[in-house]
């Protein structure tokens, strides 16, 4: 058996509101299984105040069609071949990544080109401080991994219905440090067990990662208390108030 490189295109959905369009805030989704990036980008979309950052819904690459209506949905990775996988889906991320700082660099650019006074000044990209990623259900494996081991540092993780990958639970996986972790589990939660959820928030501790959980009314979804949860989580990161 042998695993042969090959190029696929990538289907990114970026979406911006007035000022987000200039401003350096990044919120990155990353769907569920059997999900769209569609599907993602209108959950980004009803957290409050997402309307001030930049929100980008990147779809998983291995796509297929539901039974019954033959919508287009998605999967980030099967147990084949993981290894290989997991860096294929961190190479994609990055190169989104590199895209919407590119993209946001010219925008800040031409902003300045037309404001008197501001000609010509130096305009960087995104800086890590103003990233923050965001996965449900299998997204969230996708959330930390990128987090850890793309090539971009970040600010936080909002991680709903998903858990910490155990790869990245060795020192040695990491490419950067731990950002701020907001972790969403419902009480009629299936997947995201109990145990699981323990485990995870005892890890964090144990390595001094600044979370929190929050444990709601709901199942393996999205409810509005998570979502201002969320939304806090994003109105902290904006002031200033998350590290990397």
């Amino acid at each position: 058996m042998i695993l042969v490189p090959a190029t696929v295109h990538g289907r990114v959905l970026i979406d911006t509101d007035g000022d987000a369009a200039v401003s350096l805030r990044v919120l990155v989704g990353f769907h569920g299984y059997g999900q769209s990036a569609e599907d993602m980008i209108e959950e980004l979309r009803r957290i409050p105040g997402a309307d001030q950052w930049t929100r980008v819904s990147i779809q998983a690459l291995n796509r297929f069609y539901t039974r019954g209506d033959a919508k287009v949905v998605a999967n980030w990775m099967t147990r084949e071949d993981r290894e290989q996988a997991i860096a294929d889906n961190i190479a994609y991320v990055d190169a989104v990544l590199d895209r919407v700082a590119r993209a946001k660099a010219h925008a800040l650019q031409t902003e300045a080109t037309e404001v008197p006074g501001r000609g010509g000044s130096e305009v960087p990209g995104f800086s890590p401080g103003q990233v923050v990623l965001a996965g449900f259900s299998q997204g969230v494996a996708m959330a930390y991994r990128a987090a850890l081991l793309g090539a971009r540092p970040v600010a936080g993780i909002i991680a709903l219905a998903g858990d910490i990958p155990p790869e990245l639970k060795t020192d040695v996986a990491h490419r950067h440090p731990w950002p701020k972790v907001l972790i969403g589990v419902g009480h009629l939660e299936q997947w995201y067990s109990s145990d699981k959820v323990d485990q995870d928030e005892a890890f964090l501790t144990a390595r001094g990662v600044e979370h929190s959980v929050v444990r709601f009314k709901g199942g393996h979804e999205w409810t509005e208390e998570f979502r201002d949860a969320a939304g806090a989580f994003l109105a902290a990161e904006s002031l200033g108030n998350l590290g990397t």
